[in-house]
């Protein structure tokens, strides 16, 4: 149900998606709830093969449709922002939930300033999320916010850029991830500002596997490579780092009574987060595309079995038709 071309809105909000029917339906419901209705979604798809796609048509959204072989987190939000109607671009996962209904007020109001280019809320975990991660959650996203903020650090999952800054610079589309901090570091560096507000919180649900944990922070460090290409990640940096990270959640466990629940799941989630980062630091030459489905991809879904191969044609023409 595509959203009508009247005047412009306040904001236009991009969403990415690759098999969110798990979530899609809770954040579009979410959104309409807002204080603030006077946006535009934009939804762009990498292949969706489960009902998101069914699910979004309920809803006042433009779809978009970039194919697997092609996809990169920069070229998915380079798109849909390129059809977006409003100056001020809100970015959010697919699979976060506003805590507030006031969410998108809280995250556009820092723009009144001219200079400022980039907002990003909190987020914290879901029910099911796991311990650690909601423990990094904590580390990165704080309580209190920052409306001038020196590091040049973002998180897309849950942000606002300006259109007209993005259009002097478009989000890296090679970098494997963060590609959101390599824009906030550009925008710090023009002069422009970042802005973290806390109140513009969601709850931000990951379900990984092992693998896709490994994946995630690997596919990270080989973008922080990029960005910073003097850094460093030794295995001694793993058996430190993941050993401290181990002791501080099992202080954070012990005080909210729930070491013997979680011990477990914490060692397993520190491990397999600095593990992967081990070996994006070792990752050397250039990625193939099937490495790269790899990193976007779920183990076993049919875009990562696709990879850039001849079935992308035939999702194409089956994209055609809807």
């Amino acid at each position: 149900m595509p959203t009508k071309a009247t005047k412009t809105p306040r904001c236009s909000i991009v969403i990415r998606t690759f098999n969110e029917e798990r979530h899609i339906g809770r954040l579009l419901e979410d959104i309409q709830s807002q204080t603030l209705q006077d946006v535009e979604i934009i939804l762009v798809d990498s292949g969706s093969t489960d009902h998101t796609l069914e699910i979004v048509s309920n809803f006042p959204v433009q779809v978009m449709h970039i194919l697997p072989g092609e996809f990169t987190f920069g070229r998915s939000l380079n798109r849909g922002i390129a059809a977006a109607r409003a100056e001020i671009i809100v970015l959010a996962s697919a699979h976060v939930f506003p805590i507030q209904d006031d969410w998108l007020d809280k995250l556009i109001a820092p723009f009144e300033d001219p200079k400022m280019a980039m907002s990003y809320g909190k987020q914290r975990g879901g029910e099911n999320s796991k311990f650690s991660e909601d423990q990094h959650f904590r580390s990165w996203f704080p309580e209190k916010s920052e409306i001038d903020q020196e590091r040049a650090f973002a998180n897309n999952a849950n942000a606002a850029i300006r259109r007209s800054f993005w259009e002097q610079n478009h989000f890296d589309e090679e970098l494997t991830g963060l590609e959101d901090v390599a824009w906030a570091s550009w925008a710090r560096e023009q002069g422009y500002k970042i802005a973290y507000i806390a109140e513009a919180g969601v709850i931000h649900h990951h379900d990984e596997s092992a693998a896709q944990i490994i994946n995630r922070h690997r596919r990270e460090a080989i973008a922080l490579k990029q960005i910073l290409p003097e850094s460093r990640f030794t295995f001694r940096n793993f058996l430190s780092l993941t050993t401290r990270s181990i002791f501080s959640d099992f202080a954070a466990a012990r005080k909210e009574k729930v070491l013997l629940r979680e011990t477990i799941g914490i060692k397993s989630f520190r491990t397999l987060q600095y593990w992967g980062t081990y070996l994006g630091y070792r990752q050397s030459g250039e990625l193939s595309p099937e490495m790269r489905h790899v990193f976007y991809y779920p183990p076993g879904s049919l875009a990562a079995q696709n990879g850039a191969s001849g079935k992308d044609q035939n999702l194409s023409r089956r994209q055609g038709k809807q």
